[in-house]
């Protein structure tokens, strides 16, 4: 049975297409901290450790509420890691173990890049798609992966 909540078929099919992808953004994300996680060595590892793991936790939840959010706007949320390859504007890099700051500079751009996409979505939803809910869901997270960044962003002097 499809959702009765005040949105067009069209606008709801569109609005759930630009779920899977912040969906894949966040699945990448969660792999690649992960990753992070697992190959720390050398200076702040126990800090930097926690860190990752505490970053991968929140992602985590996050990515099972957009995949809700989906659900409840009656679409179907992807969930092979080539579908997340495929939508996500995230890059991996199979194969390469970067040094401590240098996964932390990467992650930074990974959360700035979701920021960048998830503003654009924010905006698309509310006033092209006439979601409010979507786009105050998408406000919030928006302001965790700003957070996420500005932590990782204090390792480096200046910031």
């Amino acid at each position: 049975m499809k959702p009765d909540l005040g949105i067009t078929d069209k606008n709801l099919t569109s609005v759930n297409d630009l779920l899977n992808h912040v969906l894949a953004d966040g699945n990448v994300l969660y792999i690649k901290l992960r990753k992070f996680h697992w190959n720390l060595s050398g200076d702040n590892f126990m800090e930097l450790h926690k860190l990752f793991e505490e970053q991968y936790d929140a992602v985590a939840e996050a990515i099972d509420e957009v995949a809700e959010r989906i659900s409840t706007l009656g679409g179907v949320a992807v969930g092979t890691t080539s579908e997340f390859a495929e939508l996500s504007l995230l890059i991996e890099n199979p194969g390469k173990i970067p040094t401590n700051q240098e996964m932390i500079k990467e992650l930074v751009a990974d959360h700035e890049t979701i920021v960048k996409a998830l503003r654009k979505h924010v905006d698309d939803t509310e006033a092209k798609y006439k979601d409010k809910g979507t786009s105050d869901f998408l406000t919030g997270l928006m302001q965790q992966h700003e957070k996420m960044a500005w932590k990782l962003r204090k390792y480096f002097k200046g910031s």
